[in-house]
């Protein structure tokens, strides 16, 4: 694989990315019907920061006459499936331990081959490993299995999709996974699994003379493959890095979802790698693809740097959906899983989050925490469990069928660790999150020109820096804080009541990111004054961290397989 498709392989592959909500219109529709909570902010395994996920249900299609080939068992479930399974640790733990169920169905269209290996089945998940085998392709080429779902005879469907697969150049074939939050309801449940359609894309690139000094909006006119033009403005954000913030509008006829298009960064011929907290596919306010990335600036000096815009280009797709009938059974985990009631607070004295449940799986340990409120943002960011002496660090996860007053942490579980009963478990959080919703004191902007202003107000204790000006006809409004603790405003709006007018975000900043810079624009504003008001702050403790032990079992608690 080269080095621009180990770049992209991520974004072209739309069913492993995980689409972003709009936060910000969530916030927005929330408060203006009184709740006052803030958004959501989902937190991912770090190897896949920006995840595009396929929430739609797939209806099953007609009865299909295919071929099943059948494979040598053993080989399937040792074969080494490397670091396709990096991050799902408690995968590979499951397969060490023969706890695979093998499943070697395979169908072939087009010259499209699609083997379906081995499903991990627990009370946490669904997994199953496959192999796409394609024949000979270009090296900016890549396909992708898209729109899988299960669905079971009687009637759940899955929910919380999730797929990812790479290139194998030892077998010239691609290796992947699925994965969804549906478990079977009996021991032994019968299920169809449905890939939509399969694709080949390719990576293509277009030259983009970017002045990255430039704090004006630029235009590129692009005028190929159904992209008509790209807009991109220059954010600085602190003094090391740059955000780029970037629109692009379609040609009617072309697809919106398709193209996953991305600015690349070029030091010589080597690609600079982007910094994390970006976010893609927010739809702009008249259907636009939006994209807010983030470089070092030291990364990218001026005159030593191209940009280009990559984006994937459909060359081919079977469209003829695929079933697959499939019994799957999650007998052999019986034995390894543990399941606890809790209802344990998060914090002694704060009854606003509780540590309700604990599933313990040979692949995976689940802890839920539930709040009183709906949408309320768990305080601390960072989760480890201490397992016996053994630390894991967790990841938040949700699913669209998610109860909203629920949130799910997951920890991988290695090969080496037994679990029992009896296992010393303990659960940390750390690197609290604090919103503040009480201030409504509104800062006056005055003499509002294109020329940029500052005035600096306390907030909470903390220094904030508003910068404000305009460009053409709109209004920016910037805030910032030299102090790391000050976590951010998360969007401003100017007056009150029916006749208010709500800042869209420029910058999409997540809680415990280390970036406090938020900058939101008025579109068409008109006047020389405008007096600004916060929907909430945040203020960030990383030191701050509670400790609450999970096992052995409490009087609260008890625990059954």
């Amino acid at each position: 694989m080269n080095n621009v498709e180990k770049a992209l392989k991520r974004k072209l592959n739309n069913d492993s990315e995980m689409a972003y909500p709009d936060f910000d219109e969530m916030w927005n529709r929330m408060e203006q019907t009184g709740h006052t909570a803030p958004t959501l902010t989902y937190t991912f395994d770090s190897f896949t920061p920006h995840r595009h996920r396929n929430w739609r249900k797939i209806a099953i299609a007609a009865s299909l006459s295919a071929l099943l080939v059948a494979v040598p068992v053993y080989a399937a479930i040792h074969y080494n499936w490397g670091n396709l399974l990096h991050g799902r640790s408690g995968i590979q733990t499951a397969l060490n331990q023969d706890l695979g169920q093998p499943l070697e169905q395979s169908v072939t269209r087009d010259g499209v081959k699609l083997t379906l290996h081995t499903a991990i089945v627990d009370e946490n998940r669904t997994v199953i490993l496959y192999s796409l085998e394609v024949g000979k392709r270009a090296d900016n080429e890549f396909w992708n299995v898209k729109g899988v779902s299960l669905k079971s005879a009687a009637g759940g469907s899955s929910a919380g999709e999730y797929n990812f697969q790479q290139w194998d150049p030892k077998n010239q074939r691609y290796n992947g996974y699925f994965e969804s939050d549906w478990t079977p309801q009996q021991e032994t449940e019968n299920v169809r699994l449905t890939v939509d359609h399969m694709e080949l894309t390719s990576v293509q690139e277009l030259e983009l003379p970017l002045d990255i000094t430039s704090p004006q909006m630029q235009t590129f006119k692009l005028d190929r493959n159904g992209l008509q033009d790209m807009k991109v403005q220059v954010f600085q954000q602190g003094k090391d890095k740059l955000m780029l913030s970037s629109a692009i509008t379609f040609d009617s006829s072309i697809p919106k979802r398709w193209d996953n298009p991305q600015i690349v960064a070029y030091k010589g011929n080597k690609p600079v790698m982007s910094q994390p907290g970006g976010t893609f596919g927010k739809p702009g306010d008249n259907g636009e693809y939006t994209a807010q990335q983030y470089f070092s600036k030291a990364d990218i000096p001026e005159g030593q740097t191209a940009f280009k815009l990559q984006y994937a280009q459909t060359e081919k797709s079977i469209h003829e959906p695929i079933n697959f009938d499939l019994q799957l059974s999650k007998k052999k985990m019986e034995s390894g899983t543990i399941k606890s009631v809790l209802n344990t607070p998060l914090e002694n004295g704060n009854p606003n989050f509780t540590l309700e449940q604990m599933i313990v799986t040979p692949t995976q340990i689940r802890v839920t925490i539930r709040s009183e409120k709906k949408f309320a943002m768990l305080p601390y960011q960072k989760y480890f469990l201490s397992v016996n002496g053994t630390t894991l660090e967790g990841s938040r996860w949700s699913s669209p069928d998610q109860e909203h007053d629920l949130n799910t942490i997951r920890f991988e579980r290695p090969s080496h660790l037994v679990i029992t009963k009896d296992t010393p478990i303990t659960f940390t959080g750390k690197y609290k999150v604090t919103i503040h919703s009480d201030d409504k004191t509104p800062q006056l902007l005055t003499d509002i020109s294109d020329q940029k202003q500052t005035l600096t107000t306390q907030i909470g204790g903390y220094p904030v820096k508003w910068t404000y000006y305009k460009q053409g006809a709109d209004l920016f409004v910037e805030t910032e804080s030299e102090d790391a603790r000050f976590g951010g405003i998360n969007q401003t709006h100017i007056g009150l009541g029916k006749e208010r007018i709500i800042g869209k975000p420029i910058t999409a900043n997540f809680a415990g990111d280390g970036n406090n810079k938020a900058v939101d624009v008025y579109k068409n504003f008109k006047g020389k004054e405008a007096s600004i008001y916060m929907f909430y702050y945040t203020t960030d403790d990383p030191e701050a961290e509670t400790t609450v032990p999970l096992q052995p079992m409490t009087s609260n608690s008890e625990a059954s397989k």
